[in-house]
């Protein structure tokens, strides 16, 4: 692969990960998380992201009504944990179904592709 073969892939898998850290923080957020922890669960399952994209998109969500946040402040360090509310548990089941629909979509391509 020659450098601008290179560049357009990098830009190409940033365009898909941008997508993919939405509904895998709301996916991971079924369960309370605050930032740090989101972070870490992102990364070790796969999708690794920064925190200066993470936080600006918590706030995101949590202004759209598809996280709710709660301090908690019973630590040493005060934590801001976010959870799904009802609406972005609606949004996550319905991104799944349409993850699962393309995926089997492109695996189909895929196939029919192949010499």
């Amino acid at each position: 692969m020659n450098e601008d073969e290179g560049k357009a892939l990098a830009t190409h898998e940033q365009e898909l990960r941008r997508g993919t850290v939405v509904f895998a923080s709301l996916v991971a957020c079924r369960r309370p998380q605050y930032g740090y922890s989101l972070l870490t669960t992102l990364t070790e399952a796969g999708i690794a992201t920064e925190a200066n994209t993470l936080y600006p998109l918590l706030r995101r969500l949590e202004k759209q009504g598809l996280l709710t946040s709660v301090w908690n402040t019973e630590q040493a360090r005060p934590r801001k944990y976010y959870t799904l509310t009802d609406s972005g548990a609606e949004v996550a089941a319905a991104l799944h179904s349409h993850w699962l629909e393309l995926n089997s979509s492109i695996t189909q391509l895929w196939k029919d592709g192949t010499p």
